[in-house]
């Protein structure tokens, strides 16, 4: 029988939200998997070391505090997701990896509110040949922080997507110290060679857009923006560059499209609808007139898979008649739209909405739901799923058929 030498546990976990009861979630999963690497690391250093014995004698034998490296090992490709409970454990992990029986080959990283200095031994840390995803959240790193850690990142040369969600970038108004930050923030992130997505969200970034962008290597595939202060001249921009002609998936959920951001917007639509698969817009403060107008840009978009639009104000009416339009375009598999705002309940008390969906009717939702259905059904697009879930993922199928595109 052959030696295994590959494991590969790349995309098995999920990443909690919508969990099966019996399945383990992806912080469970590299805990666990660490734990069983410092475990086999342990049990084979004894094992040498008892057959070192056996030879030599246990007289002359000596222990040496030098790794004892595995002959025999096995590639364990693996996602990782690690916060300040599990850093501990998965740092131990990775400095055992290089010369146990069990050797981390990490694709996607995900960290949560780790510290700068946690940040960056564990970046330190990674194999850089198999590394295409880091996803830092939470993390309030500032420019300064993420300015120490990029030029680490540049060893992983096929790091394809950087997310930079909640990182408190601030470079609305800058410090001459700060705009010297911001330069060579932009000059890092360009050296990134593979980068074809990447995620600011919850930065303020108004009017920085083209200085942003404007030093990366390759065009982006994915661009996400929410929450950002965007101006129109940020959209205008990027409505003009080289990205619109490769942009798969947009995210500006959290800016004011309703007022001058609307026109930019619609030119960035036209622009991107060649290849443009995935739109979210949600929280825009989008009406039924907004979506009136946008949508013979948005009805061009005919790669269109996924559109989130959800916390706009719409009315029952204008979700209706955005269906009737939106049926038309061919590839769309999902849909997430707002709970309608004739649909708003006076009845419930202001103190009881704790949560969105509290503040609305659920009859008068539930009818609504039946009636978009029966209209799907009508124009033979019930392949597509209507839903007013914001915490769910897209489709699985969806974001395949991106990665593959």
């Amino acid at each position: 029988m052959r030696q295994l030498q590959l494991l590969d546990m790349t995309g098995m976990q999920d990443d909690g939200l919508e969990r099966e009861p019996d399945s383990m979630s992806l912080w469970s999963s590299t805990v666990a998997l660490s734990k069983a690497c410092i475990d086999i690391s342990r049990r084979h250093s004894e094992n040498v070391l008892r057959m070192t014995k056996r030879r030599k004698g246990s007289r002359d034998a000596t222990f040496t505090a030098r790794p004892l490296v595995s002959s025999v090992f096995v590639e364990v490709r693996v996602d990782l997701f690690v916060n300040s409970t599990s850093y501990g454990v998965l740092r131990e992990a990775l400095l055992i990896s290089s010369h146990s029986p069990l050797r981390f080959q990490c694709r996607d990283l995900r960290a949560e509110e780790l510290s700068l200095q946690s940040t960056a031994g564990l970046l330190e840390l990674l194999n850089p040949a198999g590394v295409r995803k880091i996803d830092l959240r939470f993390n309030n790193l500032g420019l300064p922080g993420l300015n120490v850690l990029l030029p680490l990142m540049t060893k992983f040369t096929w790091l394809k997507s950087l997310k930079l969600p909640y990182s408190n970038i601030d470079i609305k108004r800058l410090s001459p110290e700060m705009e010297e930050g911001l330069q060579t923030f932009t000059s890092q992130i360009g050296q990134l060679r593979a980068l074809q997505e990447l995620n600011l969200g919850s930065s303020r970034l108004s009017g920085r857009l083209r200085q942003l962008l404007g030093g990366l290597q390759t065009p982006l595939e994915s661009l996400e923006l929410a929450f950002c202060y965007l101006l129109p001249m940020d959209l205008y921009y990027l409505s003009k560059s080289v990205h619109v002609f490769t942009l798969k998936k947009i995210d500006l959920s959290g800016n004011n499209l309703s007022e001058i951001l609307l026109q930019p917007f619609l030119q960035l639509l036209t622009e991107v609808s060649p290849t443009l698969m995935h739109l979210d817009i949600m929280e825009c403060r989008l009406a039924d007139a907004h979506l009136s107008i946008i949508m013979p840009a948005l009805c061009r978009c005919l790669c269109l898979r996924y559109i989130g639009f959800a916390s706009n104000p719409v009315s029952s009416q204008g979700l209706k008649t955005f269906l009737q339009n939106s049926v038309r375009l061919p590839e769309l598999q999902q849909v997430v739209y707002p709970f309608p705002v004739d649909c708003f309940s006076d009845d419930i008390p202001s103190t009881r909405c704790t949560f969105a969906k509290i503040l609305y009717d659920e009859e008068k939702v539930k009818q609504v739901a039946i009636a978009l259905q029966e209209m799907l059904v009508r124009a033979q697009r019930s392949d597509i799923v209507w839903t007013t879930d914001i915490v769910g993922t897209p489709r699985t199928d969806i974001i395949e058929k991106m990665d593959s595109g």
